[in-house]
């Protein structure tokens, strides 16, 4: 998929990993729609000045059902041919103390919307036989730790979900990426260190949104169907997806109940 006078959105443009691949877009010559809670004049000129061809603002609260909807008939005309899904919150806790709503919203950005917003858009991908979702999992999917048990449960759905439609779009012209984002240097990062850490020492492995977002880049133009990390976040991974019990040994060591 060649990302130069491509349609992209992307849910979570204002800071991080949405911002920073807004940024290499933009670079790259495409029309950018940006979702956002509310408009940012700043961050258009920003993007027009790196060479997006268009940017548009829409402003949404996907964090409810009837805002995901109210996007997308305001979508019905957009072309879309890259659908990055990077909107997300953050939970965690010893699983009794997180707040209910908190967890009910979390479902619903991370998950519901992510379902949502792909469901609206695919159709006309499909009319078009072009086109790439992209959906922002976690090495959560696979890293059981203790503390991030609901955060945990909504990117191992995304994980399964992405893969499921991946099978589905075969021979459709229309791809998928999932990504199994190590830690990234971004202000969610930063809340792991508060919800976390009174029962769980967290690895404090992080790259910047920047770097994330040129591999990203290279994931789209290349094709890849999943990016996963490397180095020691990516031996993690291995030895959580294919030697559990020595994983569990790991975390058990810098967990505490009280």
């Amino acid at each position: 998929m060649e990302i130069a006078n491509r349609h992209v959105l992307v849910t979570g443009a204002s800071r991080g990993i949405g911002k920073a691949f807004a940024k290499m877009c933009a670079e790259d010559k495409a029309h950018l729609h940006l979702v956002l809670r509310k408009t940012d004049p700043e961050a258009v000129k920003s993007l027009e000045a790196a060479g997006a061809k268009s940017v548009t603002v829409w402003e949404a609260d996907l964090s409810t059902r009837q805002g995901v909807e109210d996007l997308l008939q305001r979508l019905k005309d957009i072309p879309v041919d890259i659908l990055f899904n990077n909107a997300g919150t953050l939970t965690g806790g010893l699983l009794e103390e997180q707040p209910l709503d908190d967890i009910y919203r979390m479902f619903q950005v991370n998950l519901n919307a992510l379902v949502h917003l792909t469901h609206g858009l695919l159709p006309g991908m499909l009319s078009r036989k072009r086109g790439k979702i992209i959906n922002n999992s976690s090495v959560s999917a696979y890293m059981h730790f203790p503390c991030a048990s609901t955060y945990a449960a909504s990117k191992a759905a995304v994980a399964a979900f992405t893969d499921c439609i991946r099978m589905e779009l075969k021979e459709t012209g229309v791809t998928t990426l999932l990504l199994i984002t190590p830690g990234i240097k971004t202000r969610m990062f930063d809340e792991i260190e508060t919800l976390y850490s009174k029962n769980f020492q967290i690895p404090n492995d992080s790259i910047s949104p920047s770097k994330y977002a040129e591999m990203i880049r290279e994931a789209v133009l290349h094709d890849l169907d999943v990016m996963e990390p490397s180095g020691l976040t990516g031996v993690g991974l291995k030895v959580a997806k294919f030697i559990k019990p020595l994983f569990e040994i790991e975390v058990s060591r810098r967990f505490k109940r009280s």
